[in-house]
């Protein structure tokens, strides 16, 4: 299924990924954009595949995907990201996949995803 993805969520993982490079460094930051891709493919793949969830108390829609649940697929150089703390929030409708969100897992989603109004 097609991805499409709110400007906003294109920061937040421009964002996530600059973080990682300044405070880990290069190969951790190829392993991070590593895990996001697989994570993305997989929605792709299935919307609702295992471990993705509709929120509760979020809008209508809004599904849920922890990055620690494709993480053993996203190796690079033999290593993965041990302790994800992202989650990727999406719209599915009959045609695409909407991302709409990468979001810390300390975040408050509910606010976060107000924002993007």
């Amino acid at each position: 299924m097609p991805v499409r993805y709110l400007p906003v969520a294109k920061d937040d993982i421009k964002d996530a990924l600059r973080w990682s490079r300044t405070h880990f460094g290069d190969r951790a930051l190829r392993r991070y954009q590593k895990l996001i891709g697989v994570a993305l493919a997989e929605i792709a793949a299935d919307p609702h595949l295992a471990h993705s969830c509709e929120g509760r108390g979020l809008q209508p829609g809004i599904r849920l995907y922890h990055l620690r649940y494709s993480r053993r697929r996203a190796v690079v150089d033999g290593q993965i990201v041990r302790q994800p703390r992202h989650f990727i929030a999406y719209l599915v409708s009959a045609s695409e996949v909407v991302v709409v969100r990468l979001l810390h897992e300390r975040m408050e989603v509910s606010k976060k995803l107000e924002e993007r109004l």
